[in-house]
């Protein structure tokens, strides 16, 4: 693994610390997952929501554009859980 340096203004390494600590987490550990989302080898939340969503509009097994009611969701649960 390799070190980095950077120069930052000592208030915003303040908060930034500061909401860390709020967070249970580190600046490092912070700068260092926003890198790989940055460099493209981690995904980010919204990235990996959106691919979801696109996923389940492309299959046709969800829904077929079907809406369902929940009494139609008990009963295909109870169906599958007798």
């Amino acid at each position: 693994m390799s070190n980095l340096t950077i120069t930052i203004d000592d208030a915003v390494l303040k908060q930034a610390r500061m909401r860390a600590l709020e967070e249970g987490t580190s600046v490092n550990a912070e700068l260092r997952s926003y890198l790989e989302t940055y460099s493209g080898i981690k995904k980010s939340p919204l990235e990996a929501v959106k691919n979801i969503a696109r996923l389940s509009d492309e299959n046709p097994c969800f829904s077929n554009g079907r809406t369902w009611t929940r009494d139609d969701l008990y009963d295909r649960w109870e169906q599958y859980h007798k």
